[in-house]
């Protein structure tokens, strides 16, 4: 979209959002619906309270009249602007909240084309929040970046800020990198509008949390669902509970026989939030009636959710935000006793917990691998899933899953299938507006190959050291070498996603993100590797200005992408960037012309993430041709003169 299109676009979106504002008496309408939205807001009901700010931000109510505001002699003009967008920032606010991040992108944008960052100071740092959401990486960095350099106050905002930033340079790699997963949303009759989530399978049988409405559940809210071979599922029943009316329910998790059901289960009383978790024995394929587990787990005034039973029926994972944990949710663990009841508990430590949120634990006793999901960690957004092992009682720092296993939203609810080591399920709402949605994922087997050559002698590389790389952790997962005829095989053992190294002396170091094919079979395009000297420039092709300006045109930034993959695979090297120009002008104009078009590259290598003291930027003018500007009669030699007008690059060191 141009950039005259893209603010015809706002003035637009703004002049809908405060077509309501007219003069006039004050409308009780209005009135009425900011009410009922404030108090949706208040009691955290987004989605509520974004249904009511849109009605008075668009007009758009029963009689479709526009809400009239004026300040009756009360008010300046500069209060009724701010109110009108105050009622934008709020509504950005709810759709945020609420994880809409589409709808929130657009009011924020609304709110920062019109007002400074001193009126709605958090808000550059939640449009960039939202743009990392919507996958707009490049967008989110700069807006981060801006909020970081305009806003004054809490040092929370602004390691927030860092984070965020962190995150978006991550999931910008990840969303690049190839992997041996496959992840597919499940159809119908798993997911349906709503939430669809935490899905547990026991042979043919499987549960799972949903808030639809059918026919064997006519209320609103969470609740535990069955079906068996995949037929159309139907909400388990609950009695007792303490006969709590409205009571809702999710997160199942049976004991080693299949006898005995763990679900949370949760209400609220006078406003306050009570959540514990129960369990109901199933007896002749009917369940006996709940009851609250002991006070090793469910502790009074906590709450206590997603209970996580492991396959042995040993030990009880489950979520709570009880006293002693590392702040926020934490993990904590209870050994059972032959009965199923919790005997103490125990918060898995600073290495696991962090002090954000951690929950959704799924551990395998076999393997002593654990499973969960953490907003405290280094991720794509929101929830991610990682893995970590217990190591004779230690704990290993957590490992990200990477993607497509995680994305820029939410990702939790990890549950191995038990009858196919390649499959699994994980909830997530990446591609939904609102709620977690049921995928399926299944790791596939594959066979890494492929050819080195010389870049520009078209030769074959023998010698070229291959290193397979797991892209989240860095870690070297195998290494071998290319042979005579520069050929290479790689039997891909990792379920993560990784890249290709390719390293020999005297060349640029290369890696690859190889791309699957439909088989499980992966074969990698052919690549080559690029000699250099150093202090020998090279010319970077197709770096294009407009006659006499400085800055880059569209088409040269794929060539300047090609440097920062050279730096970012060659992490210990230096280089100059430098520009020159032809005859044409007088020295000091071109030097100056050259330097700036330089700094142009320059900038824009240093947008992507490299660091400023690996890069140089130099003009040189005309005072280094690399061909004659004219010809030996004294005519212009235009053929030279291209020659001269070019862009390199050149390795210090």
């Amino acid at each position: 979209m141009s950039q005259n299109l893209k603010l015809r676009s706002m003035k637009k979106l703004v002049l809908i959002c405060f077509s309501f504002f007219l003069f006039g008496p004050v409308s009780a309408q209005y009135n009425a619906l900011k009410v009922l939205a404030e108090k949706e807001f208040d009691n955290k009901n987004y989605s509520g309270a974004a249904y009511y700010y849109e009605q008075i931000a668009t007009g758009n109510y029963k009689k479709q009249e526009q809400i009239p505001f004026s300040s009756n002699g009360h008010l300046s003009k500069e209060d009724i602007r701010n109110e009108r967008f105050s009622i934008c920032y709020q509504l950005a606010e709810s759709y945020r909240l609420y994880q809409n991040f589409e709808r929130a992108q657009k009011w924020y944008d609304t709110v920062l084309v019109n007002k400074s960052d001193t009126d709605f100071p958090l808000a550059r740092l939640w449009y960039g929040t939202c743009l990392r959401a919507n996958l707009r990486f490049d967008e989110a960095i700069k807006q981060l970046r801006q909020f970081k350099a305009e806003y004054k106050d809490s040092q929370e905002y602004m390691k927030m800020a860092d984070r965020e930033i962190t995150t978006c340079l991550f999931a910008k790699e990840q969303y690049m990198t190839s992997s041996p997963v496959e992840i597919k949303k499940m159809p119908l009759p798993w997911n349906t509008e709503g939430g669809n989530y935490a899905l547990t399978k026991i042979g043919r049988n499987y549960w799972f949390t949903s808030t639809r409405t059918d026919n064997s559940n006519t209320q609103n809210g969470n609740h535990i669902y069955f079906s068996f071979n995949s037929s159309s599922p139907s909400a388990l029943n609950f009695t007792g509970g303490e006969n709590i009316k409205d009571m809702q329910y999710s997160t199942s998790s049976f004991d080693a026989v299949h006898k005995r059901i763990y679900v949370a289960g949760w209400y609220k009383v006078n406003g306050q939030l009570i959540s514990n978790i129960f369990y109901a024995q199933l007896i002749d394929k009917k369940l006996s009636p709940l009851q609250k587990l002991n006070t090793q787990v469910n502790v009074e005034g906590s709450v206590t959710i997603q209970p996580f039973v492991t396959s042995d029926g040993k030990r009880l994972f489950f979520v709570s935000d009880r006293p002693g944990g590392q702040g926020g949710f934490d993990i904590w663990v209870s050994n059972l006793d032959t009965e199923g009841n919790p005997v103490n508990a125990v918060n898995l430590g600073k290495t696991i917990n962090t002090p954000g949120d951690d929950e959704a634990p799924f551990y395998d006793p076999k393997t002593s691998r654990l499973v969960y999901s953490s907003k405290g960690l280094k991720g794509l957004g929101g929830f991610d899933l990682f893995e970590s092992s217990d190591n004779s009682g230690q704990w290993e720092a957590p490992k990200n899953l990477g993607y497509p296993i995680n994305s820029s939203k939410d990702d939790l609810y990890y549950f191995a299938d038990p009858d196919d080591n390649h499959r699994f399920y994980v909830s997530s709402d990446r591609e939904s507006e609102c709620c977690l949605n049921l995928f399926s994922g299944r790791y596939k087997s594959t066979i890494v190959t492929g050819k080195l050559t010389d870049c520009d002698k078209a030769k074959a590389l023998p010698g070229v050291k291959i290193s397979l790389i797991d892209s989240v952790s860095g870690k070297i997962l195998s290494q071998t070498e290319t042979n005579s005829n520069g050929s290479y095989v790689i039997e891909l053992q990792t379920k993560s996603s990784f890249k290709l190294l390719f390293e020999k002396q005297g060349y640029f170091a290369k890696g690859i993100l190889p791309a699957y094919s439909v088989k499980d079979t992966l074969i990698t395009e052919n690549s080559c590797l690029e000699e250099y000297v150093v202090n020998k420039p090279i010319v970077v092709k197709n770096i294009l200005y407009d006659f006499n300006r400085a800055s880059l045109r569209p088409e040269s930034l794929k060539a300047l992408d090609g440097i920062v993959s050279i730096l970012v695979d060659n992490p210990t090297i230096k280089i100059e960037l430098a520009s020159h120009t032809d005859s044409i002008g007088g020295a000091a104009y071109n030097l100056k012309l050259s330097q700036s078009r330089a700094q142009s590259c320059v900038d824009y290598i240093l947008s992507k993430g490299i660091d400023e003291a690996r890069i140089t930027a130099v003009g040189y003018g005309k005072s280094r041709p690399v061909a004659p500007n004219s010809l030996p009669n004294g005519q212009d030699n235009p053929d030279g003169r291209q020659l001269n007008r070019r862009t390199e690059f050149t390795v210090k060191q």
